[in-house]
Formats: C-alpha cells, sequence, structure tokens
C-alpha cells in the first residue's frame, strides 16, 4: 500500500516547550518510532509542518538588521532541510541500515490571484501576550490573531496548485526509499509574466501552504492508497471544548464537510481528508502520531472514508 503520513507541528514540538535542537531532536525521535512500522510494511511519503521553525528563523531575521528579513519562501525551504535531516536520521535509526530514505526541497506553485493574499490565516512561529503581539505589528508590520489566550503572527494561506518533482519522488518509490517531501506545505513559488523574450519566470511567494491540503494533493499526485494526518489529538471531535464532545470514529467526507471546525486547527485536515477521499476513493485517517499503524488498519482515529455511514461517534464518556 502506498501511504502519505502528513506529520503535524507536534512532530517536532509540543506546545509550550521552547524552540531548542534538543526538544525538536527528541519529538521526532518519537515520531519516527511511530512511522517506522509503516516504512517496514508499505510504500511511506512523509510531510511535515514547519509554523514554528519558520516563525522563529523570521524573528531571528528580523533581530540582523544589515540586510533586509529573508522572504518566507526561503525561509520554508530552510526548514525543509533542517526537519527533513531530523526526520531522515531519526527514522534511519529506527530502520535496518540499508533501507533507503531521502529528503527533497518541493516547491508548489500557487495562485497570485488566491483570495488568501487578501486575508492572512495561517498562524507561524511562537505564541506570544497580547502586549508583545501588539509591539511586534506596530514594529515590523506583522498580523496577529487569537490562538487560545495568547496570539500567533498569521501569514497567506494559498492553495496548492501543482506540485513540482512527483516523477522523482515516484521513482524514490519504486525503488524502495521512503521519501520525505512537501514539508511545510512546500515552498510556495508562482509564475509571472516577463518579458517576451523571457517568457514566463517562476518566483517566490510571501506565503505558506497549508501542510495538510498540500499533503493531499501530493497523496492524490502519487495515486496513494491512504492518506494519514498525525496530530496531537485522538481524533476529531464533535462538539469540542463542550461537555457533550464525541469523538468521530468512522464518516463520509459528505457528512463531515458539513460540519464546522477551528478554521486554524482542525478544519484545513478535516477539509484535506475529505478532499483526498472525494477525489481518490482512498483511505484518509486523522489522529495521534502514537496510533499512526493503528489510524491505518482503520482501528484508531477518525477514518474518512467512502462506504462510511454518515457520521458515527464514539460512545459517551
Amino acid at each position: 500500500m502506498r501511504v502519505v503520513v502528513a506529520l503535524g507541528g507536534n512532530a517536532l514540538l509540543r506546545r509550550g516547550e521552547p524552540l531548542t535542537a534538543e526538544n525538536q531532536r527528541a519529538n521526532a525521535r518519537v515520531a519516527c518510532k511511530a512511522l517506522a512500522p509503516v516504512a517496514l510494511e508499505h510504500e511511506l511519503v512523509i510531510s511535515h509542518g514547519n509554523g514554528p521553525q519558520v516563525g522563529l528563523l523570521a524573528l531571528q531575521g528580523s533581530a540582523y538588521t544589515e540586510v533586509d528579513p529573508y522572504p518566507l519562501d526561503l525561509l520554508g525551504a530552510q526548514t525543509e532541510g533542517m526537519i527533513g535531516y531530523l526526520i531522515q536520521q531519526e527514522l534511519g535509526n529506527e530502520l535496518p541500515f540499508e533501507k533507503r530514505l531521502a529528503s527533497l526541497l518541493t516547491l508548489i506553485q500557487v495562485d497570485p490571484n488566491d483570495p488568501a493574499f487578501e486575508d492572512p490565516t495561517k498562524p507561524i512561529g511562537p505564541i506570544y501576550d497580547q502586549a508583545e503581539s501588539e509591539r511586534l505589528a506596530a514594529e515590523k508590520g506583522w498580523v496577529f490573531k487569537p490562538d487560545g489566550d495568547s496570539f500567533r503572527r498569521v501569514v497567506p494561506s494559498p492553495l496548492p496548485q501543482r506540485i513540482f518533482g512527483i516523477e522523482p519522488v515516484e521513482w524514490l518509490l519504486d525503488h524502495g526509499a521512503v521519501v520525505i517531501c512537501a514539508g511545510g506545505g512546500g515552498i510556495p513559488v508562482m509564475y509571472t509574466d516577463a518579458p517576451a523574450t523571457a517568457g514566463h519566470q517562476l518566483v517566490g511567494v510571501e506565503a505558506v501552504i497549508d501542510k495538510d491540503l498540500a499533503s493531499a494533493l501530493l497523496a492524490k499526485d502519487l495515486k496513494a492508497d491512504a492518506l494519514a494526518i498525525v496530530t496531537d489529538v485522538d481524533a476529531v471531535y464533535s462538539g469540542w471544548g463542550t461537555p457533550e464532545q464525541r469523538a468521530i470514529r468512522r464518516a463520509t467526507p459528505e457528512a463531515l464537510s458539513e460540519t464546522e471546525f477551528a478554521a486554524g486547527s482542525m478544519g484545513p485536515k478535516v477539509r484535506a481528508a475529505c478532499t483526498f477521499v472525494e477525489e481518490t476513493g482512498g483511505l484518509a485517517a486523522i489522529g495521534s502520531i502514537e496510533d499512526t499503524p493503528a489510524l491505518l488498519r482503520g482501528e484508531a482515529g477518525t477514518i474518512v472514508a467512502p462506504d462510511a455511514a454518515g457520521i458515527e461517534l464514539a460512545a459517551p464518556v
């Protein structure tokens, strides 16, 4: 079975943890212990988030005033390499020596007319209190939105349109490699009209593509059998945060799409899972990273499948 696993930001950083190299490596090690059995049984492609890492690099870069801050596409490329290295090393330590692994930088095309550029929604970087977020907004022109009791910087999140380099990924899978790619939603690029002598030019974009939506497109283009979106909760919940909350154990994409979920957290995950199932007829699962093998067996998390019966809820606790 060909599987795409999209690692949430918790794969490298738990909420409230300092963004140290040691913490990221320790969390990557935990994630890779769960991924190793999948890599031994299936063709595996791994994508991952990068919001905290991009935000930290942007903050560090803005402190050095001798040059202009690096744009988000360059920061995305940097984090894709760094996180890919951590996953590749820690997964390699869990797998037989002869198992091949490859980390790829992935360019993903977006539409310059995407309405997301008018309404930034994608959170990146650490959390701030209100006073600090207001200071940074005034000083750097950043946009902030609430994140629980705190605030996070948000940037445009255009829809992924086209993934460059699908053929090399397929070649690596056909030759037994585990592939790490499309990290952080890939590096956002677009074509712009240039002088007639030069034709179109590919340029970077100051944005962050949602990792889950990019992973759904990746899984579709690779003709994957399953998409697993792993995060820091064990399932998608109906009535989250209320006394009536109950885990959704199985659902059709049609039924799940009719339910409201938070735009900055579970919403994109549900949308990505539903899109993949609707367009491919495959299986999608959302749940805890520790449950990854069980997710793919349909034994844990929230399973999105065309043959489900509406929405099936877990029994009340």
